[in-house]
């Protein structure tokens, strides 16, 4: 039997398409003839089919084996009529066995690219997982490795981190991530040059996907400032990171050695006074002022979380401004009470001392009536300005006399 030139060429086609080699078709083809040559009449029971991938020949050689499995004899049995019915069989065979090999294919690839950063098209979206094609092969995408709140459309590109490469029965299964905190780092590592050479390097992230992220970056020269270096100029780098994240919030921090000054730098915009740490307990007792409080523990707690994370220590965060007691016992307040029950009295005690003003005040009156008869004809002016001082001091004592009265009804 023998293939013609259209046969040959057609196989290369195919091992073009699908991304393997000639030889891998030819041999999936020659285990299909020996499968199809068992199924013919008198056929021995163990064969082997040679391809000649120049000429197109095919040659059956039927075996003979003893009982560990060798071959004893062996001998040319090709088929005259290998039709139809055999060619239909390695039709089929060479399907599979094609699949197989884009499979096999696919996941020699892609076994040892996890933690690669990739690039692809989205082809479906629903709330279970996304698909991703990335050319040679599809990505998986779960939903709780997407970014929280993120929309992503068909045919739309985007960037992803392979996390797990496994090969299951339906073939090999790429599963990736866009909310993986090493995401972050891919992407930075693609903004930032230093990243790749060593120059920077990223000592520990903490990332809340779809909120903030904040990333410790040291220098390993003295003469670049990596904090400077990751955000670039006017904030060009982070700001690519920022645009693929869609607007998520990355922070960069520089590490130090000093714990306290670490967590002071994570808690940033925060302005810190002083950090206190207890190694024993892995605690960080951070004081901030007052108006810088909500600030330092962001919200709903984010930004303190964020540098505990990053710190690995348990961040208490506290006001410098001590919150003032305010007592609500009972004895506090009986003195009060008993001033006011004491002020009825003092307001009677007052009544008498009108009382006496007032009589000094008429008895006075009545001692200058007989003075102010007998100048009458001759000083009547002077008279009339002692009588009026007289009276107005009788009514200033009369009116202190009703105000008193009035005081005493009110207690």
């Amino acid at each position: 039997m023998k293939m013609d030139q259209a046969v040959m060429d057609a196989l290369d086609l195919v091992a073009a398409e699908r991304g393997v080699t000639v030889e891998t078709i030819l041999d999936a083809l020659a285990n299909a003839l020996v499968s199809a040559y068992k199924r013919s009449p008198s056929a021995a029971e163990e064969a082997r089919v040679v391809i000649d991938p120049d000429s197109g020949d095919i040659v059956v050689y039927a075996q003979e084996l003893d009982e560990d499995g060798n071959v004893t004899d062996e001998w040319v049995d090709t088929p005259d009529d290998f039709g139809r019915i055999a060619a239909q069989t390695a039709k089929q065979v060479i399907s599979q066995r094609l699949r197989e090999a884009k499979r096999d294919q696919v996941f020699e690839v892609y076994e040892t690219r996890e933690g690669d950063l990739i690039t692809g098209i989205v082809q479906q979206v629903d709330h279970r997982y996304s698909i991703l094609d990335l050319g040679d092969a599809e990505a998986l995408m779960p939903g709780s490795e997407r970014i929280p709140y993120e929309r992503l459309e068909r045919g739309n590109r985007v960037k992803a981190i392979i996390i797990e490469v496994r090969n299951d029965a339906k073939g090999p299964q790429i599963i990736v991530s866009r909310s993986h905190p090493d995401f972050v780092r891919r992407m930075l590592e693609l903004e930032v040059p230093e990243l790749m050479d060593g120059t920077i390097e990223i000592v520990a992230i903490a990332r809340e996907p779809g909120h903030r992220t904040k990333i410790a970056v040291k220098s390993n020269d003295p003469k670049v400032d990596p904090k400077g270096a990751c955000v670039g100029a006017r904030g060009a780098r982070v700001r690519q990171v920022v645009n693929e994240l869609r607007g998520e919030k990355v922070d960069v921090v520089e590490w130090r050695e000093d714990v306290g000054q670490f967590i002071a730098e994570a808690l940033g915009p925060a302005k810190v006074q002083q950090v206190n740490i207890s190694e024993e307990d892995k605690i960080a007792t951070v004081i901030v002022a007052d108006h810088q409080l909500s600030l330092a523990i962001g919200k709903e707690g984010q930004n303190a979380r964020l540098a505990a994370r990053l710190s690995g220590y348990k961040v208490d965060i506290q006001s410098d401004q001590p919150t003032p007691e305010v007592s609500a016992t009972p004895e506090a307040e009986e003195p009060a009470s008993e001033e006011l029950a004491e002020q009825p009295a003092a307001v009677d005690a007052a009544e008498p001392a009108a009382d006496d003003a007032a009589d000094a005040a008429d008895e006075l009156a009545a001692s200058e009536e007989p003075a102010a008869d007998e100048l009458a004809a001759s000083e009547e002016p002077a008279a009339d300005e002692l009588a009026a001082s007289a009276s107005s001091r009788c009514r200033r004592a009369c009116s202190r006399r009703r105000s008193g009265q009035n005081s005493s009804r009110a207690g």
